[in-house]
């Protein structure tokens, strides 16, 4: 195989946005400020849309911080032509500060957290850990939601020593609920706040400062320039402070957090971004191209800014709002569900059933499971197959071991609707670890598939004879 001595640019932009992704609020944040530069228009739900969408517009919207919906309008769209949609999801497992997260214990401050998601959470351990999140502050003009970022590590979940565990490397086991604390200080060093937590036992309901320990609070309250008081609730998320990057012999990997699914929402929004600023886009007579990133698909994707949402199905109607023009927008669509996907294992080759190990920087993997855990058919991977050959690149399959259980995606809940519906990835390495490992090269594969369904989905559907 030829040996490529550089990661191409598109890896260092992807490191770029998951460093500045922590959450998915800051991952939605992130793709708008990218949309935005591409000339993309806010709109909002509330809006009456009739007198607010152009042909020839380019536009997003998001829904509780979280969700991003984006989507540019061709000259000659009218109701009843198809949409040509890139679902991904923009959460990963982690852990969450809890509604009342002050602890200590045997002279240590703690905070208390819940696991999000299935992590491997022993990957979480000795870590240097911090909080990012979203604060609900009041301020002159109301209450209001703002980001934060906290650079600095704060949290740490300490292992116990091997000396009193000599157990610890032939049965390693901890309690998720007991064991599983991070610590943020000392005790003593907490005592001047003391004065700051003793008023608040006649606190008013919107208060928070009896439920978290005031250094976490004094800590956001600095970070956002606002008062304790004026902090009212947050959701606060732990995320690890070493920072995605490009590694490897030749630059071939990246080495980063929240690759699942960070990895195919950024390739998502370059595509859509780049696609919105050509040539083609402003004489298309072609589908509507979308892009959706979704919240909570690790927890199952029912939440109003998950996958089961009415995201998507908000968009069909709105842009083809009756019965019949809905129906034939549908049957004219296509979507491609992208999530990472797992590489061949060079210590656990028993894991992939052998014809089916997809291996990182070889190409764009098309995942089938006749249980339906991925929503592709052979109709849907031939389009697929199409779209990659138009780009000069490759095609691998993955397929789960019989004897295996498989994951899923938000692509089988998306096909619910009828839209024509195809699971694919790029394959990574240590999938829900705090730390995963792809292929820095797959980053560019996954933009060329997308861009290519962008481009060319509605004349390769037209030319196909594969309907009903």
């Amino acid at each position: 195989m030829m040996v490529r001595n550089v990661a191409p640019e598109a890896a260092h932009r992807f490191v770029e946005f998951v460093n500045s992704s922590p959450t998915p609020f800051h991952a939605v944040q992130t793709a708008v400020a990218r949309l935005e530069k591409a000339g993309f228009q806010k709109i909002r739900e509330t809006d009456d849309w009739e007198r607010t969408l152009r042909h020839g517009g380019k536009y997003y919207f998001t829904r509780n911080q979280a969700a991003l919906l984006a989507f540019t309008i061709p000259q000659k769209w009218k109701p009843g032509k198809g949409l040509s949609i890139v679902a991904t999801h923009i959460d990963s497992p982690n852990l969450r500060v809890r509604p009342v997260s002050k602890k200590s214990n045997a002279g240590y401050l703690q905070v208390g957290v819940e696991t999000y998601g299935g992590g491997i959470w022993h990957s979480w351990l000795d870590r240097d850990l911090s909080l990012a999140g979203r604060v609900v502050v009041s301020g002159k003009n109301g209450l209001e939601s703002k980001l934060v970022h906290i650079k600095k590590p704060i949290l740490h979940i300490p292992t116990l020593a091997i000396h009193l565990d000599i157990t610890v490397n032939s049965a390693f086991t901890f309690n998720k609920e007991t064991e599983f604390v991070p610590i943020a200080g000392l005790i003593e060093n907490d005592l001047n706040r003391k004065s700051v937590e003793a008023n608040t036992t006649n606190a008013a309901a919107t208060s928070i400062q009896a439920n978290h320990h005031s250094a976490i609070l004094s800590l956001l309250a600095s970070e956002l320039n606002v008062r304790l008081d004026q902090i009212h609730d947050f959701e606060l998320h732990l995320y690890d402070t070493q920072p995605s990057q490009v590694g490897g012999l030749n630059d071939e990997f990246i080495f980063s957090p929240r690759m699942d699914n960070q990895f195919s929402s950024f390739a998502a929004v370059e595509a859509l971004a780049s696609t919105a600023t050509s040539n083609q886009f402003y004489t298309s007579e072609g589908n509507v191209n979308c892009i959706a990133l979704f919240n909570h698909e690790e927890v199952g994707s029912v939440s109003t800014s998950g996958a089961e949402s009415s995201l998507i199905s908000t968009l069909l109607n709105r842009l083809s709002p009756t019965p019949a023009t809905l129906a034939q927008s549908i049957a004219r669509s296509f979507l491609i569900s992208s999530d990472v996907t797992h590489a061949i294992h060079p210590n656990y080759i028993s894991k992939h059933e052998e014809n089916h190990a997809p291996r990182m920087n070889e190409g764009i993997v098309i995942k089938t499971n006749a249980a339906q855990s991925y929503a592709s058919d052979a109709l849907g991977t031939f389009i697929v197959r199409k779209l990659v050959e138009r780009k000069g690149g490759r095609v691998q399959e993955y397929e789960v071991r019989n004897d295996m259980g498989c994951g899923s995606t938000v692509g089988p809940g998306l096909s619910k609707s009828g839209i024509r519906t195809v699971d694919v990835g790029c394959p990574i390495l240590s999938m829900h670890s705090i730390r995963e490992t792809a292929g820095s090269h797959d980053v560019q594969n996954a933009i060329d598939l997308f861009t290519s369904l962008f481009e060319g989905f509605s004349s390769l559907d037209c030319e196909s004879l594969l309907v009903d």
